[in-house]
């Protein structure tokens, strides 16, 4: 099936194709594909990438006429899931389906932007000028690229959004419908008008974060006084922070960015809590100096992902514009109301200190070690006004693709009011609205959901 539907003037290695492989209940195929950096320009002379996608079948089915599933990955900036066995919903999914895991450009295998690749980079203006070509609208041409070259008769095919992956598919149905047979998306539906949306995500997501803190409290009420210990620790010390194992610095606003990865998923309230048990060094000789323990401050650091994922930091806010600039949104908005989440003084004022969300502050370009080469361009990004359209409301109020859509209504990441919005812009789409899943329903229980937004587009759930 690889090449066979390259079209005239491409040349073999615009899609090369490697031999299977396995892993317990599956078999795999690694797929490179060379692509325009910039699909604007002539495609003979532009820059190129590679973008790489892994194909999946289950044992025996590999020579099958299956249809295409192309999975999309949340981020920005997270390439796809590496399968290690037969489980999940890639494993549902292959029971119909031959499924495409896309490494978005920049991340994985997909010519990836790590904090030493970017260093190439002469200046902060040719690294924006790179980056500025790796949102939505991109990944979306890629995936076209991907589909014409993989799909027999070049064919639509079923896609899958997760979170930002999710994101990519509005794109998709926005700009090029023809590409798809249907669309699943979990977690992942964006606001959709024009100008900086951020600001409208940011004004009314701060809402639920607090009340995942609440959440969190409730459930581990000793780890108030803890968190606040560790705040005026870090206050106190000199230079206002601890260093951290990688050359960077733990203030008491980095303190707070532990709620990016831990209180909008399961687990994450137990992996939190966990961390802050071993958050100080016993005192083993008497007198000795209390201080933060290096199994916290190691724990802390893998917890974030900017070290290995610095495109996540870079992108987030500009995956939010259409013809504006960010102009970090999210710190403008919590500087509104800096009282509630101003982690020195709830420490002072006896209150529990607020952990933040999914938000990219621009201090962290200088307090997190494998950002902090990248300020200046973190600058532009957020200063830059001239983003190009990423949705068409026309074309999704007149959609003729079946959508089903699982929402989740605790949301740390999405916010469900504005996801509403949007969804009633979106012709024909089919809502599965659930408390019963986090964010990462697709991760902890992706049968389950993948079986039931299928079963919706399929007729098999109810009509209303």
């Amino acid at each position: 099936m690889a090449g066979a539907n390259s079209s005239a003037g491409d040349s073999l290695s615009d899609h090369v194709a490697g031999a299977w492989y396995s892993v317990p209940g599956l078999r795999l195929r690694d797929h490179y594909f060379t692509v325009p950096l910039d699909y604007s320009l002539d495609c003979s002379t532009c820059p190129k990438i590679s973008i790489f996608a892994r194909e999946v079948v289950s044992v025996g089915k590999e020579e099958q006429p299956l249809p295409f599933l192309l999975y999309l990955q949340g981020g920005p900036g997270f390439e796809s899931p590496r399968p290690t066995e037969g489980s999940g919903w890639i494993s549902k999914a292959c029971e119909e389906y031959r499924v495409v895991l896309l490494d978005q450009r920049g991340t994985g295998l997909s010519t990836p932007l790590t904090a030493s690749s970017m260093m190439q980079m002469k200046s902060p203006e040719d690294l924006t000028n790179y980056l500025k070509h790796f949102r939505a609208d991109n990944i979306v041409n890629d995936a076209e690229f991907i589909r014409v070259h993989l799909v027999p008769d070049a064919g639509p095919w079923t896609i899958l959004g997760q979170s930002f992956g999710g994101f990519c598919a509005v794109t998709y149905l926005s700009f090029a419908p023809k590409g798809l047979k249907q669309v699943l998306l979990t977690g992942g539906i964006p606001p959709i008008g024009s100008g900086c949306t951020a600001d409208t995500v940011y004004s009314v997501c701060f809402e639920q974060i607090i009340r995942q803190n609440e959440k969190y409290y409730k459930r581990f009420p000793q780890d108030i006084e803890i968190v606040r210990e560790v705040v005026t620790h870090l206050a106190e010390h000199e230079g206002g922070g601890v260093l951290l194992p990688s050359g960077g610095i733990l203030t008491p606003r980095g303190l707070q960015l532990l709620g990016l990865s831990c209180l909008g998923s399961s687990t994450g309230f137990e992996r939190l809590h966990y961390m802050l048990e071993r958050v100080w060094d016993p005192i083993i000789i008497p007198g000795a100096q209390k201080q933060i323990s290096y199994c916290f401050l190691t724990a802390y650091e893998r917890s974030l992902d900017f070290d290995t994922n610095p495109l996540y930091a870079l992108l987030h806010e500009s995956i939010y514009c259409q013809g504006a600039s960010s102009r970090w949104s999210a710190h403008r908005i919590r500087a509104k109301d800096e009282g509630k989440f101003d982690a020195t003084k709830a420490a002072k004022e006896g209150r529990p200190v607020l952990f933040s969300g999914e938000m990219i502050f621009p201090w962290m370009f200088e307090e997190i070690h494998a950002l902090r080469p990248f300020k200046d361009a973190a600058n532009l990004l957020a200063e830059k006004e001239d983003w190009p359209p990423l949705y068409d409301i026309d074309s999704l109020n007149n959609n003729k693709v079946p959508v089903a859509a699982a929402v989740y209504y605790e949301d740390m990441y999405v916010n469900f009011k504005l996801v509403m919005e949007t969804a009633s812009q979106i012709a024909g789409i089919r809502l599965w609205i659930t408390n019963e899943f986090m964010h990462s329903g697709l991760r902890d229980a992706g049968s389950q959901v993948f079986d039931h937004l299928m079963g919706i587009l399929s007729g098999k759930k109810p009509l209303f």
